[in-house]
């Protein structure tokens, strides 16, 4: 894990990501770079990593030297709606005020899995 935030003297645009992300369900690779010109970039998770709710323990894998650009987005299950419903409304999410079980919140999505970036697929094949 890099302990250096900011890769150049004077740019607090550029960040080392795995430096400033703290979730452990997202895992980043050394010296992987982020840009953010219109945010602060050490708020990646907050603004980037959108609909990431522990319940679905879905995780973020970006491999090393990779370089994500401002704007860039990452959205979870959670942001799908099922169309195998008679709504598209997020009853799952309000499991208490509907009296649903917490166990069956994941399963109300059409899970595709975790995010990971073809860097760390071609990683895995490698090895």
């Amino acid at each position: 894990m890099m302990n250096k935030i900011y890769p150049r003297k004077g740019d607090t645009q550029t960040v080392y990501l795995n430096a400033v992300v703290k979730d452990p369900s997202i895992e980043i690779g050394d010296y992987t770079i982020y840009n953010d010109f219109v945010s602060d970039p050490c708020l990646f998770e907050q603004n980037n990593v959108l609909y990431h709710y522990p319940i679905n323990h879905e995780r973020l894998i970006i491999g090393k030297f990779c370089s994500i650009a401002c704007g860039a987005k990452f959205l979870f299950n959670c942001a799908n709606h099922t169309l195998k419903s008679l709504s598209t409304y997020t009853f799952p999410l309000f499991y208490e005020d509907w009296e649903l079980d917490k166990a069956d919140v994941a399963s109300a999505w059409d899970n595709k899995g975790d995010i990971v970036n073809a860097e760390v697929i071609n990683e895995l094949k490698i090895k």
